[in-house]
C-alpha cells in the first residue's frame, strides 16, 4: 500500500481509496484527490482524503488504472 505516507499524496493526484462504508468488502473508489486530511508523515491504514467529488477515504493506491475508464 503506497498510500501510508503523505508525501506521496498531493492534490490533483488520482488515486484509489476506500470508504469508511466500503472497509470490510474492501472496494475501491476513484477519484481526484482535492485535500489531504491526515496531518500525521504516516498511517498505517492510509492517508485521509477528500476527492474532488466531496468523497473521504483513505488511500489504498496511488498508481490507479480505473477500470470504468476503459
Amino acid at each position: 500500500m503506497d498510500g501510508q505516507y503523505r508525501k506521496n499524496i498531493y492534490p490533483g493526484q488520482e488515486v484509489a481509496i476506500i470508504l469508511k462504508k466500503d472497509q470490510r468488502s474492501g472496494r475501491l473508489t476513484y477519484g481526484i484527490v482535492k485535500d489531504i486530511l491526515t496531518s500525521a508523515a504516516f498511517h498505517s491504514r492510509g492517508i485521509k482524503v477528500r476527492l474532488a467529488d466531496g468523497q473521504i477515504g483513505r488511500v489504498a493506491e496511488t498508481e490507479v488504472v480505473d477500470p470504468e475508464e476503459g
